[in-house]
């Protein structure tokens, strides 16, 4: 690293800093007070800070720009235009408008649009978002940039998003007028991601074309050693692992990603980075950013980043943990309990909002993180299960309790935890535990909501949550603004008491993966939705169509849009996989176990030629498996074909899904029981692909 990482970070960004040396003083004013208040941007200061952005820009070796946007794809998308402008006489002028700034047209035809759009309706516009900052990538300036079509349809995962930081801001500033914080004028939804991943051999995962197209491996039997020992987790990093992991620590400074950690995850080649919080929206964009730059690093150290939810069946899969919170401009954390809860009625107005919206809208947090990949993640493997319950701890469920009952609360005490030798230090407990099987805990100041994948761009769960937190709030403060004031502390407690009684169903501090639980739940009418057939038709639910239209996130057509988008992309994603499969077994495997056949069929009549009163009945038992397995592969591989194509004749979207679901997945699964079974009996000889055993211990 030729830097220190003061002079490295947000060296490829056009930051504060930037902007404070680049642009006028009046400028820089009015652009700040865009970015703070989301006031309107003129056009002059847009075409001042347009030519102080180019500059920087081509200072830095820049020679074209681009509005870098989140399509529905789920990754993003960018255009490059260079800054040449023909200047006569054959020479040219670098050139960067204002207008070129604030405004760009990439065709929209060919994004999803959940029918928004016809295929013959091209024009789309992007809208330069100012409070992401521009960052220089690959010798191109990349503006953040919202995406909507011709008739301003929101096509991008980025508005709704930063409709939905204007609703929760809205509605929590009017609770904490209540309480008398005039100073606080604007409210934050801040996000820390934590991104876990597997690496695999570039080779290797050049050698099997499901890891190609899939991104996960459809068949494999296990290696005979897994993540039993918890031998990986918090382990010594790897030579090559850690060189990756270095250069993607510089790469992502450069961009102001402030990657924090980086570790060891429990599954073999699986690992973690973690990053330092901000707000929701530059949260999101670093995100998709972190996830891009992680591939490209991995494939310089001759190494694969794989961001599936399960590549490898047996073992943990990859989530992304989104840790949630509410932040004030004057640095308050707004889910801070302090050290005595129940006295903090604006902490505990803030918690029950959060309890409420959980409750009423779990339906919408597990749509939310609903994709195929993530079907075969939620629900084991330490992986939280697809019921929406919060976790609160013992401290605060106390709180609960006093309150509900009219209780005196009393302050506890700090412990102060000791390991047993005096060389030790000693340290301050956690007022409470991690419960790892929760999908939605409080840790302490802030919501770790675990269900999301970790290909999923965070987008969609930050905007349910800030969305439905500030239905509560709203609902609060619509009640208490109507309150004298001298009654205003009375009528909060009655009001938190209503909020407990109604909504404590959602708290569960237990045990989230066993059976009982799931009865539990079942008796407190939870939301328990498995798998995306059962989730999907949540999202349009009259109550929730109601939530997005009623804080102006969503209109009803876009609510049905990425409806259908949402169907779309896990029909092609199943049929992909089953068509990948197919192709597999086809081209590959059962090639691989004729061979084997024949190997041991010519073995054992040689063997009885050569010597007749030798005993074969084991090779004879192996191939009658063997033989058995083949048919069976056979059969259901052709069954899996015929599955595919019955597809075909099904029009309705939902019925698509469900039979995708049911019969597809479930025809899949059933051949790979074979596969996986016969897989352990072939020598790695016959084998034209990489195994288990080398996937996941090659590096």
């Amino acid at each position: 690293m030729k830097k220190c990482i003061p002079e490295l970070y947000g060296s490829l960004v056009f930051n504060d800093k930037i902007m404070k040396n680049k642009l006028p003083g009046d400028v820089y004013k009015a652009l700040r007070k865009t970015i703070e208040t989301g006031s309107h941007l003129e056009l002059d200061v847009a075409n001042a800070v347009a030519v102080a952005m180019k500059e920087w820009a081509v200072e830095n070796g820049a020679t074209h720009f681009t509005h870098w946007f989140q399509p529905m794809t789920g990754i993003t998308a960018e255009k490059h235009d260079s800054f040449i402008t023909p200047a006569g006489n054959g020479e040219i002028i670098m050139d960067f408008s204002g207008k070129e700034l604030v405004k760009g047209e990439p065709d929209a035809s060919s994004f999803p649009s959940g029918g928004l759009r016809a295929t013959f309706e091209a024009r789309g516009y992007t809208a330069w978002d100012p409070t992401s900052p521009a960052f220089i990538k690959d010798g191109t300036l990349c503006i953040p940039t919202a995406f909507c079509s011709y008739s301003g349809e929101v096509l991008d995962k980025k508005t709704p998003l930063l409709r939905s930081m204007e609703a929760i801001n809205k509605e929590a500033l009017r609770v904490l007028k209540l309480f008398g914080n005039e100073d606080v004028t604007r409210v934050y939804s801040t996000v820390g991601p934590e991104q876990e991943y597997f690496l695999v051999d570039k080779q290797l995962f050049n050698s099997r074309n499901d890891l190609k197209f899939c991104g996960r491996t459809l068949f494999g039997a296990p290696a005979p050693k897994g993540q039993e020992m918890d031998d990986h987790y918090f382990g010594a990093l790897r030579p090559r692992v850690s060189a990756f992991m270095k250069e993607l620590d510089e790469e992502l400074w450069k961009f102001g990603i402030p990657a924090k950690t980086k570790h060891n995850e429990v599954a073999p080649s699986q690992h973690e980075l973690a990053v330092v919080y901000t707000t929701a929206n530059l949260a999101v964009d670093n995100n998709q950013l972190t996830m891009e730059v992680m591939k490209r690093t991995a494939e310089k150290h001759g190494l694969v980043c794989l961001l599936h939810e399960k590549p490898y069946e047996g073992i943990n899969g990859s989530g992304k943990h989104n840790n949630w919170s509410l932040s004030t401009n004057t640095g308050v954390n707004l889910l801070d309990p302090d050290r005595e809860p129940a006295k903090n009625l604006q902490f505990m107005l803030f918690l029950a909002a959060t309890m409420k919206a959980v409750d009423v809208y779990g339906d919408l947090l597990r749509v939310s993180v609903a994709t195929a990949g993530n079907d075969h993640r939620l629900g084991g493997n330490e992986a939280p299960p697809a019921i929406v319950s919060m976790f609160i701890g013992d401290d605060l469920a106390s709180v609960l309790d006093i309150i509900e009952a009219d209780a005196e609360s009393e302050a506890k005490e700090t412990v102060t935890m000791t390991a047993g030798p005096k060389v030790l230090p000693h340290f301050i407990k956690d007022t409470t535990d991690r419960n790892r099987t929760s999908p939605f805990a409080f840790t302490g100041n802030k919501f770790e909501f675990r269900m999301p994948g970790s290909s999923l761009s965070v987008s969609g769960p930050n905007v349910i949550l800030n969305t439905a937190v500030a239905d509560s709030l709203g609902a609060f403060a619509d009640r208490l603004e109507k309150v004298p004031a001298g009654k205003l502390e009375e009528e909060i407690h009655t009001l938190l008491k209503e909020v407990i009684r109604a909504h404590r169903r959602i708290v569960f501090n237990g045990n989230g993966y066993t059976e009982d639980w799931v009865k539990e739940a079942g008796r407190r009418g939870l939301f328990n939705l498995p798998a995306c057939a059962d989730a999907f038709p949540c999202f349009i639910a009259e109550k929730n169509i109601a939530l997005f239209t009623k804080h102006h996130v969503f209109t009803r057509e876009e609510i049905f849009s990425r409806y259908e988008i949402m169907q779309e992309n896990y029909v092609k994603t199943i049929n992909i996989e089953a068509k990948t499969m197919c192709s597999m077994m086809y081209k590959t495997f059962l090639p691989s176990l004729l061979s084997y056949i024949e190997t041991i069929a010519e073995a054992t009549e040689k063997t009885k030629k050569v010597l007749p009163s030798a005993p074969v009945i084991s090779q004879e038992k192996l191939l009658s498996t063997l033989a058995r397995l083949y048919t069976s592969i056979s059969e259901m591989t052709e069954e899996l074909k015929s599955a595919i194509a019955g597809a075909d004749s099904i029009g309705d979207s939902m019925e698509k899904v469900r039979y995708f679901n049911y019969t597809v997945l479930a025809k899949m699964n059933g051949l790979r029981s074979f596969v996986d079974e016969a897989e352990a009996l072939i020598p790695e000889s016959f084998l034209t692909y990489p195994t288990y055993d080398k996937l996941l211990f090659s590096i």
